[in-house]
């Protein structure tokens, strides 16, 4: 089955463990198969893109992931950028999320939605 040639767009709007750690799966996944993806992060999701990550909503359900032999976020956040995917912090969301841009994981990008658009020429997820 041929990989789609367009970037996947992920668009993660929710502070939620669950959505973002299958935002993460989602990326790993498409970025393991060849195809190019950014992810951005907005308001409370840009949580997810924070070097601790803990300060999204039910975070302690990683480790029950993990105990099930599932990757937790910290695996996939590393699996997707190491696999080329993009990580794009809106701008605007860490502000209403009152969130710092240092906070932020070493290479993740602060910009905003025109940015995400430009970049996800294809098929969009949002979560």
């Amino acid at each position: 089955m041929p990989v789609p040639s367009e970037t996947l767009g992920i668009l993660l709007i929710s502070g939620t463990h669950e959505r973002a750690h299958y935002a993460f799966v989602l990326a790993a996944g498409a970025a393991s198969l060849g195809r190019q993806v950014v992810l951005f992060a907005t308001n409370e999701g840009c949580r997810a893109l924070c070097a601790d990550w803990s300060g999204l909503a039910d975070a302690g359900r990683d480790a029950g992931v993990r105990a099930h032999g599932i990757a937790g976020i910290g695996d996939l956040r590393e699996s997707a950028t190491q696999l080329g995917a993009r990580l794009i912090a809106c701008e605007a969301g860490l502000r209403m999320a009152g969130i710092a841009p240092q906070a932020l994981l070493k290479g993740v990008e602060v910009a905003g939605v025109a940015t995400f658009l430009g970049a996800a020429k294809g098929q969009v997820i949002t979560l």
